[in-house]
């Protein structure tokens, strides 16, 4: 009879408080076999404070290639593992994609237990509009990747979510200064620390203050509030009609695109190609 296979947990745990830890990551903690963690020295002092006395197995970006497959070969075994990184949520700009990823494909079952998030604790707190936001991680350091995502951050209408370390802080907003005009801007800090804080203040202000600020940062951006280029305005309609065609639209649908580009009513369109 085939033994039953493992649990993969994907546990968050706290980015500064430890009381931010959910009885339920604590329950899983208990009862895991063993514990992948992105630093096993940082995870002893957590599970020290809560005594949990567990295995440990180390799970970084520089041995997830090697890792991965012991870790699933431990699921195949019918050991549960619970995944967690040094703070928040796994996978996030964190390791853990990889054996995520591995275990999927080997049909293991994943369970993610919900807990701590710094893109989401500074986004509610940073009081940047929520309903629509985009979460870009760490800008490149290599200068063409940079290039580009700076030219994704000047154009979105999203919020943007950013995440930097103090050394660079000052650099990021410096090449942000250059693309966001009037945008709002928040810096969060130190979340869930005793010196917890939201800087509100314009770019300038910023990198002024920049080299004194300490701690890991997420940056929130308002999105872009410039009005796209309507390419139609400078087209007769007979050449925005064409622009359609060559597209294989059929001219009912032109029509009707021709009248909601030029907020136009559609019968007046339809009559110029009766």
């Amino acid at each position: 009879m085939k033994k039953e296979e493992g649990i993969l947990y994907i546990v968050a745990t706290p980015i500064g408080n430890l009381k931010d830890i959910t009885l339920r990551a604590l329950e899983v903690l208990q009862e895991v076999n063993i514990i992948a963690a992105e630093d096993t020295r940082h995870t002893l002092k957590l599970l020290n404070h809560f005594k949990i006395s567990k295995p440990l197995i180390s799970y970084h970006r520089h041995n997830e290639d090697t890792k991965t497959e012991i870790l699933i070969n431990k699921l195949k075994q019918g050991e549960n593992i619970a995944l967690v990184s040094d703070a928040g949520t796994p996978g996030i700009c964190d390791p853990g994609a990889e054996v995520i990823k591995e275990a999927i494909k080997e049909k293991i079952k994943i369970i993610p237990v919900p807990g701590a998030c710094a893109s989401i604790q500074a986004l509610i707190g940073s009081g940047i509009d929520t309903s629509e936001f985009v979460f870009l991680g760490f800008l490149p350091t290599n200068k063409k990747n940079r290039k580009v995502k700076l030219e994704e951050i000047s154009k979105t209408k999203k919020t943007i979510i950013l995440y930097e370390a103090p050394h660079k802080i000052k650099e990021t907003l410096i090449d942000l200064e250059k693309i966001l005009e009037d945008r709002k801007i928040v810096i969060a800090r130190e979340l869930t620390k005793i010196h917890e804080e939201f800087i509100r203040e314009d770019i300038h202000t910023l990198i002024e203050k920049a080299q004194d600020l300490k701690g890991e940062m997420v940056i929130i951006i308002e999105g872009s509030k410039k009005q796209e280029e309507n390419i139609f305005e400078k087209m007769t309609i007979q050449e925005h009609y064409e622009y359609y065609e060559k597209q294989g639209l059929e001219k009912k649908e032109i029509i009707k695109k021709i009248a909601k580009d030029r907020n136009v009513p559609k019968n007046d369109i339809y009559k110029l190609f009766i």
